[in-house]
């Protein structure tokens, strides 16, 4: 790691502690101007914890991340002293998540429980630009997307150290996810819209599906075989048979197809559709989609869904998240931040 990464995690690890503990939850501030490193590219991140007690979000917009009581729908807190936060993952346990900020080019570690950043491996240095973030299955590993560099860090969750950079991509952003037994990276580049495959053995590229349109988020099936992803530029999700690398179909969704997330029992696909403030429900076993709801603010790929598979979570633009009933495909319930946090 170098010199100027290293000495920029611990400046930001320094501002951030200040600035989250000084401010108790549901706390307001008055939001500086910002500079950002690449402000122009907008994405979204919602993650829940593991015993769905507790949701973290985000949108690049604005540089703070809220975290919510999803018992009680309270705001447990606002951390600021970000500037375009880009993905949110939970630690295996639970008992910590990782935020990568774009701008700032690192990933900081908190604790779920006090929301402060943890005394070990709090700030990993990923360089401007880091974006897409996805943890390996027992945890040792975060993978980092690297959009201004065209890489992907394995970074040591223990230690905080990069164990490998791999290279041969084409401005990877959110898009990045596992395998189901942890073998493949799957990462999707902005320029050239395809997505990169790559052995997590050898940390090494060993092929790449192309035929999308403005590729966004993807998801892959729990066999293994079946990769969907979202094409903002054609209005649909591609369907990709993984072992044959190449596109089979597509399905029409609504405009602008942010979201292509996967329901616990594989059986349907979410897209979330930006431009028509719709999330539309796909049957994956007839690849046609079977429902469309509405009463979002431009959903994107932040999408989450509980372990039973009853409820769905989508984030909006304004940081709030509804709770969807799938049963009724339906919206339930809003869990939003107070009037004076939504500003920015």
């Amino acid at each position: 790691m170098n010199t100027f990464f290293r000495t920029t995690a611990l400046a930001l690890c320094s501002t951030f502690v200040l600035v989250a503990a000084s401010l108790p939850a549901g706390a307001a501030e008055a939001t500086p101007d910002r500079v950002t490193f690449d402000g122009q590219i907008r994405n979204n991140s919602l993650a829940l914890s593991p015993d769905e007690a507790t949701a973290v979000v985000s949108y690049s917009e604005r540089p703070d991340v809220i975290v919510y009581d999803l018992a009680t729908g309270a705001v447990r807190g606002v951390l600021r002293g970000y500037v375009t936060p880009r993905n949110i993952v939970f630690a295996l346990d639970g008992k910590s998540f990782y935020v990568s900020d774009s701008s700032l080019g690192t990933v900081t570690r908190l604790d779920t429980a006090t929301l402060k950043l943890l005394a070990t491996a709090s700030t990993l240095a990923a360089g401007p630009g880091a974006f897409g973030t996805a943890l390996s299955k027992d945890g040792s590993a975060l993978y980092v997307n690297n959009q201004a560099s065209s890489t992907v860090t394995r970074l040591d969750t223990a230690s905080g150290q990069a164990k490998a950079v791999i290279t041969g991509f084409a401005q990877p952003r959110q898009g990045v996810r596992l395998s189901p037994d942890g073998s493949k990276l799957y990462v999707t580049n902005f320029l050239g819209d395809k997505v990169t495959i790559v052995d997590t053995q050898t940390d090494k590229i060993e092929g790449e599906i192309t035929g999308f349109n403005k590729i966004r988020a993807i998801s892959v099936t729990a066999d293994g075989k079946t990769l969907f992803a979202a094409n903002s530029g054609s209005n649909d999700i591609a369907v990709v048979d993984i072992t044959a690398r190449r596109v089979t179909g597509t399905v029409p969704v609504g405009r602008d197809p942010y979201g292509a997330a996967l329901t616990p029992d594989g059986r349907f696909v979410y897209s979330g559709n930006l431009a028509d403030n719709t999330v539309s429900v796909i049957d994956v076993a007839t690849l046609k989609v079977v429902a469309t709801i509405a009463g979002f603010k431009q959903p994107r790929q932040a999408i989450v869904f509980t372990r039973d598979g009853r409820t769905a979570y989508v984030l909006n633009e304004d940081l709030s998240i509804s709770k969807v009933e799938r049963v009724g495909q339906r919206i339930v319930a809003t869990v939003a931040a107070p009037q004076a946090l939504a500003a920015y």
